[in-house]
């Protein structure tokens, strides 16, 4: 089965209070539970907020060591999870679920296990 990666790409700023924020995470993990159990869920995880990532550059010989996103914007990646399905339409059918349960766009892509 080919791997995919659902990606959350959340606004900048701070998340919403917990009136807001705590359903979306039971339903979440509902979710999640349900993946587990159909076997497609291959692992997750919530990143930190982007002031906190360091970025590398190697070019000519050297390496450029910076702090922050590499890129400013209004969104930033929040967090991951990585599924197995049968296809891509399996793949954006679970996609679809998570877009819809966190409100939030989801980049659905192939993982690609060769050489990078």
């Amino acid at each position: 089965m080919q791997q995919y990666m659902l990606t959350i790409y959340q606004p900048d700023g701070d998340p919403p209070p917990p009136e807001v924020l705590d359903p979306i995470m039971r339903e979440l993990d509902a979710l999640n539970q349900e993946l587990r159990d159909s076997g497609a869920w291959v692992f997750a995880g919530g990143l930190h907020p982007p002031g906190t990532a360091t970025v590398l550059h190697h070019k000519d010989g050297d390496t450029l060591v910076t702090d922050g996103p590499f890129i400013e914007g209004k969104e930033h990646i929040g967090g991951f999870t990585v599924i197995q399905a049968p296809d891509l339409d399996a793949a954006l059918e679970w996609g679809r679920r998570v877009a819809k349960v966190i409100g939030l766009p989801i980049e659905v892509r192939p993982m690609y296990w060769g050489h990078c």
